[in-house]
């Protein structure tokens, strides 16, 4: 896994050159969306291009809009009460939002990981087979086995799973939860995960090896986290977009963003001074 090197406390140094930027393809552009909860509203036009096999970390203080911008993405604000978005957000060109959309559908290609493992109390097999089975996306059981054990395999938990698959999901550690939930998202081969703060319920150990996977999976995902680790956003991303109070302040290559931000707020939220 790629270190970088976390020195937004230090300030820039002098002549540092600049840093490489990602120029993969964007596979998520959101235009002046905002979202509104009854009459409060909770994001203010935000425009933000995400791209495609690359790691991209919101992050801000709590309140801030950054778990209400990555639920747009797969429409999951639809399922809270009065919520309401505005503006546009397009993946691969075609907007989310759209009537024609169904937003069942769309979460089986945009997959999402929450804050704490939220296995279904059924066994290992059938936690990951479950998107697959009901997509259809096999014809047998041997393919569905198949589809389990490289899901498994690609969360990095198989060779810990692999003679227990018939037990309760629920006897795994946290660690292990949580990567058994990234393995049930990437089953149904989606094309983006999002990931809302996984590994602020685990501990350092599971937290290593979460972001490890991550790194791992970038090369075949677009990956969109939402985190107040200014570490771990250093860590992981490679692009990172800072909010506050429901608006984007700026967003950049996450090397650019930790070392030479454009924005005053950016700088004191990332070296401490408030959030």
């Amino acid at each position: 896994m790629t270190n970088r090197i976390y020195r937004a406390a230090d300030g820039v140094e002098a002549g540092a050159p600049p840093p490489s930027r990602v120029t993969t393809p964007v596979k998520i552009s959101a235009r002046d969306v905002s979202v509104f909860y009854g009459e409060k509203q909770a994001l203010f036009d935000v425009s933000l291009d995400i791209q495609d096999k690359t790691v991209t970390a919101l992050i801000g203080p709590s309140g801030c809009g950054k778990s209400t911008f990555l639920r747009t993405m797969n429409r999951m604000n639809d399922t809270i009460p009065d919520a309401r978005v505005t503006g546009r957000i397009d993946m691969d060109g075609e907007d989310v939002n759209a009537r024609a959309v169904d937003p069942v559908l769309l979460r089986a290609r945009v997959g999402m990981v929450f804050q704490r493992p939220n296995p279904f109390p059924k066994s290992i097999w059938e936690n990951v087979a479950y998107g697959p089975k009901i997509h259809g996306l096999t014809t047998s059981k041997s393919e569905l086995d198949d589809v389990v054990q490289n899901a498994l395999k690609r969360a990095g938990l198989w060779d810990e799973v692999a003679d227990r698959l018939g037990q309760s999901a629920t006897g795994l550690s946290g660690g292990q939860q949580q990567r058994l939930v990234i393995a049930r998202a990437i089953a149904v081969n989606p094309e983006v995960i999002l990931m809302d703060e996984p590994c602020s319920a685990l501990d350092p150990i599971a937290t290593a090896r979460i972001e490890e996977l991550i790194d791992e999976l970038r090369e075949r995902f677009c990956i969109v986290i939402v985190t107040h680790s200014m570490a771990q956003a250093a860590r992981v991303s490679q692009r990172t977009a800072f909010f506050h109070m429901g608006r984007l302040v700026e967003a950049g290559d996450t090397e650019e963003i930790f070392t030479n931000p454009r924005e005053r707020r950016t700088l004191d939220y990332i070296t401490g001074r408030f959030g």
